[in-house]
């Protein structure tokens, strides 16, 4: 296998990361909070080692290896925060930092990938980076508005971040399926890539 077809097997991986994630940050009534744990743990686990290929098989230093680089750093932080510590203030922060690691990296690549729109299949990467950016920074925003949430209810002694509560989890749920999409047409873009080379 070669370097280009390693990188169609690392979009390819992280794209079922992101959709499995997605699955996990989706309020299904039939999912149970340890299911929803799970999914969100394999998912991040999958992005990361998906990133981690496509950086792996770049070759030469680019934005774009650098990009796939911190995305899968963005992960791991996010997996860390998932196995090493309880729910609470210091795992939403280390989410909301592996999410903005994420959509850092996805900037970094697509900046890269500005460089050369010359085919069709670059043309799906941009908008799939741009998709992930979106995705992540909404993500990020919404555990930022749980934060929020929490910290008021800890100082108020009442639930009075309700509101704030629901637009955290739109927002995360949202985010979640930009990222997914634009990781399916990064994929379908990588995979175009290597049919033209």
């Amino acid at each position: 296998m070669d370097n280009g077809q390693l990188e169609v097997v690392g979009a390819a991986i992280a794209a079922i990361g992101t959709i499995t994630a997605a699955v996990g940050s989706t309020p299904f009534w039939w999912l149970s909070e340890q299911a929803k744990y799970n999914l969100n743990l394999w998912g991040n686990l999958l992005q990361g080692t998906g990133n981690a290929l496509e950086a792996d098989r770049q070759g030469e230093i680019s934005l774009e290896k650098i990009g796939n680089e911190i995305q899968a750093v963005g992960n791991s932080i996010i997996v860390a925060g998932l196995l090493l510590l309880e729910e609470g203030e210091t795992q939403t922060r280390l989410t909301i930092s592996g999410n903005l690691m994420q959509a850092l990296g996805g900037a970094a690549a697509l900046g890269d990938e500005l460089k050369d729109d010359s085919n069709i299949g670059e043309v799906y990467s941009i908008v799939g980076n741009i998709m992930q950016i979106i995705g992540n920074s909404m993500q990020a925003l919404g555990d930022g508005y749980d934060l929020r949430a929490e910290e008021l209810e800890e100082a108020t002694g009442t639930d009075n971040g309700s509101d704030e509560d629901n637009k955290g989890e739109v927002l995360n749920v949202f985010g979640s399926w930009i990222q997914a999409g634009g990781s399916v047409l990064s994929f379908i873009g990588q995979v175009i890539e290597e049919e033209e080379e």
